[in-house]
């Protein structure tokens, strides 16, 4: 008999995002003249930028000479495209990042999960909750956790709750964890991290060979001088951290898919007999042998980012998706709900009101206003009580639901 990976058997019924989709496709099938507004993934809505857009164009044309044609890329992305990457995003904000320690992918998602094939069994692994789905749902399928309990919790996993109290931001875990995941600015809760909060982790992750993955999908939307956009601004990083960033949200590549993975050739490990290992090779060969690269078309398309153009156009579609949450924070405080994140965040993070369960709260705002949200209880037992709201839309469909919603569950 065929032998399947029964770790999938233990996810839980579906991920997160499907579950919504499915619950709202049910809704309009039986409402189909419901004016329904989708403010749950975190899917933007603008066109690419022009920059990227002619670049792009301009590659297609290539593709059709003989003498410009591109075939199969490095698996790590093309070079040009790496050294503005490292110029710009890195080395430009005090960041020791060589062109060679960036890879190039089709995504931040997809690197997240990836990254556990170079890393083995019997790791301690943090995760705040709540938390992304997909770092948990990985380590699921890799075999890394026990079965779920009743609140959704995996065996084997080290919960960090995060909470208003503490800011949104884990507290050091006081014993050893050796993959710990950061998401700065956080989804889903759109908290962000000081310099002091992250030298503690880099501390803490050196201090006993822990390895962070730092998810740094949001950082664009960063506003604030003293709020570090990458892990590698924090002093010690290089010996314990990875990076994870996207083109998706500041570029609007989400359907275009362009990502990079920074993995400094100064991380090492140790294998079971002690053996010193680089991270940087084995992530190498993990990509050459299970990915053919990310499109010439599209790495020429996030070339474009760095243009004098494509810089000025991304500040714009970030803005646009901020002032987005500013209202969505503004109009929902003004009606009484406890309001977190959608500051250097596109994620606004609401209290639930009137004590109303998560899932409870996305059918009364589907039904009742026709909006659609992402319940926090999808994204960790802590979550549960919460609700997040994405800025990704066009300001009419923001306004709107906001109109809407204020106008149903005011409570001042």
């Amino acid at each position: 008999m065929v032998k399947i990976n029964e770790n999938y058997l233990k996810l839980k019924a579906g991920y997160l995002f499907p579950e919504i989709a499915r619950r709202v496709n049910a809704f309009a099938t039986a409402h189909p003249d419901a004016p329904i507004i989708k403010l749950g993934i975190g899917d933007v809505t603008e066109p690419l930028p022009a920059a990227c857009r002619e670049a792009m164009t301009a590659a297609v044309a290539e593709m059709g000479d003989r003498t410009t044609f591109k075939g199969y890329g490095p698996e790590q992305g093309y070079l040009w495209l790496r050294e503005k990457i490292a110029a710009q995003d890195f080395q430009a904000r005090g960041c020791d990042v060589d062109a060679s320690e960036i890879f190039i992918s089709d995504g931040s998602k997809c690197d997240t999960g990836n990254i556990l094939d170079i890393f083995g069994t019997g790791n301690a692994i943090a995760v705040t909750d709540p938390v992304y789905p997909v770092y948990v749902d990985t380590n699921v399928m890799a075999g890394h956790t026990g079965p779920a309990n009743d609140q959704g919790e995996y065996g084997g996993l080290v919960y960090l709750p995060i909470n208003a109290e503490n800011d949104f931001t884990a507290s050091i875990p006081t014993t050893k964890v050796d993959l710990i995941y950061l998401c700065f600015p956080n989804n889903p809760t759109g908290a962000t991290a000081t310099k002091a909060h992250l030298k503690a982790w880099v501390d803490y992750a050196n201090a006993h060979g822990s390895i962070i993955f730092f998810d740094a999908a949001y950082e664009a939307f960063i506003t604030d001088p003293e709020i570090p956009h990458s892990i590698y601004e924090i002093e010690g990083a290089r010996t314990c951290a990875i990076e994870f960033r996207s083109f998706s949200k500041n570029a609007g590549f989400t359907g275009t898919r362009c990502a990079l993975t920074v993995v400094p050739k100064s991380l090492k490990v140790q294998t079971s007999e002690g053996a010193e290992v680089a991270l940087h090779s084995l992530w190498n060969r993990r990509q050459s042998t299970k990915f053919n690269g990310v499109s010439y078309i599209v790495q020429r398309g996030a070339e474009a980012v760095y243009s004098e153009a494509g810089q000025s156009q991304i500040k714009t579609l970030v803005n646009f998706y901020l002032e987005n949450a500013q209202i969505i924070r503004n109009q929902l405080t003004a009606a009484g709900f406890a309001v977190y994140g959608g500051i250097n965040a596109p994620y606004v993070w609401v209290k639930t009101p009137a004590g109303l369960s998560s899932w409870n709260f996305f059918d009364q705002l589907l039904e009742k206003v026709n909006v659609v949200g992402t319940p926090g209880s999808g994204f960790g037992a802590a979550g549960e009580g919460y609700f997040r709201i994405s800025a990704f839309n066009s300001r009419a469909n923001v306004e709107e639901a906001m109109a809407r919603i204020t106008a149903k569950f005011a409570t001042v």
